[in-house]
C-alpha cells in the first residue's frame, strides 16, 4: 500500500469507525507481549512520548498518565478527527493529536524520550532525529505470514507471497543506518479465534488484510467455505503474527 492508498483507506475508516476494535470478540493463544505495556515500562513521569500512526488515539489515551506529554500523529485527517473527538470525551489534558507526515516530523531534534509505532509506517531517519540520545523507539509490525490461512483461501492478501522476514530486515537495516545501534527483535505467531462470522467480516471490511474484500464476486462464497473449514469450539481460527523492534 503506497502513501496515497494508505491515506485514502484510513480517511474512510477514520470517519466511519475510528480504529477501536474493542467490540470484536477475539481470543488469542501464544501472544508474547502487550505492545503498549512494553512502551509504558520504558516511560518516566517526566517523559515526552510520540506515537506514530496513532489512528483514533484510543491506545495513547489509555496510557496518558504514564508521561508528562503524549503526542499522537497520523497521516489521515479522518483518524485525527476521530482522535480529537476521543480526546474531548476522555477529558485528558496532556495529550495532543496532529495530522503529520512521518517523512517530515515537525518537531525539534532530540525532543522525545520515547517513540512508539504500532503497525504503521515510519521514517527511521526522522525517528532518530527527534529521539533523545538516551531515548528508546518501539515498533510492532505485522509479519508476512499473518492471517496466512485466510490469504491462502482467497489467493491474495497483504504481503502474500513476500518472503518471511522481509519487512523486519528492512526496518532493522534502516534503523542501523540511521544511527540506532542497540536493536532487539522479538517475534510471535499466535493462534487467533474470532467468536462469530460477523467479527471476522468486520475485520476484513475494515483492514487491508484481504485487499478490496467484498468487491470481488466470489469473496463471500470463499469466506463461507473458510469459516466451515476453520470453525472450532474456540471460534474461527486464523493466526496473528507480529514482530517488535526495540531500538536505542
Amino acid at each position: 500500500m503506497n502513501t496515497q492508498e494508505y491515506k485514502k483507506f484510513y480517511d474512510e475508516v477514520g470517519r466511519e469507525i475510528g480504529w477501536d476494535f474493542s467490540k470484536l470478540k477475539i481470543s488469542q493463544e501464544g501472544v508474547k507481549w502487550d505492545f503498549y505495556k512494553e512502551v509504558v515500562e520504558a516511560c518516566k513521569p517526566t517523559d515526552v512520548l510520540l506515537d506514530v500512526g496513532t489512528g483514533g488515539g484510543e491506545a495513547l489515551l489509555s496510557i496518558a498518565d504514564q508521561a508528562q506529554l503524549l503526542i499522537g500523529i497520523d497521516l489521515s485527517a479522518g483518524m485525527i478527527e476521530t482522535a480529537k473527538r476521543n480526546l474531548q470525551l476522555a477529558d485528558i489534558h496532556n495529550v495532543r493529536f496532529l495530522e503529520m507526515d512521518v517523512n517530515q516530523l515537525m518537531f525539534p531534534d532530540h525532543f522525545f524520550q520515547v517513540i512508539s509505532c504500532r503497525q504503521s509506517v515510519f521514517n527511521a531517519r526522522e525517528v532518530t532525529r527527534v529521539l533523545t540520545n538516551d531515548g528508546v523507539f518501539f515498533t510492532q509490525q505485522v509479519r508476512e505470514n499473518d492471517k496466512l490461512n485466510l490469504k491462502m483461501a482467497f489467493g491474495r492478501g497483504q504481503a502474500y507471497g513476500t518472503p518471511a522476514g522481509t519487512l523486519q530486515n528492512q526496518y532493522v537495516n534502516e534503523l542501523r543506518k540511521a544511527g540506532l545501534a542497540d536493536i532487539q527483535v522479538l517475534e510471535y505467531d499466535a493462534a487467533e479465534y474470532y467468536e462469530t462470522s460477523e467479527d471476522l467480516i468486520f475485520l476484513l471490511k475494515h483492514t487491508p488484510i484481504i485487499p478490496n474484500f467484498g468487491k470481488e464476486e466470489r469473496d463471500f462464497e470463499i469466506l463461507e467455505q473458510f469459516i466451515k473449514e476453520n470453525k472450532t469450539d474456540k471460534g474461527i481460527r486464523t493466526n496473528s503474527a507480529r514482530f517488535m523492534i526495540v531500538a536505542r
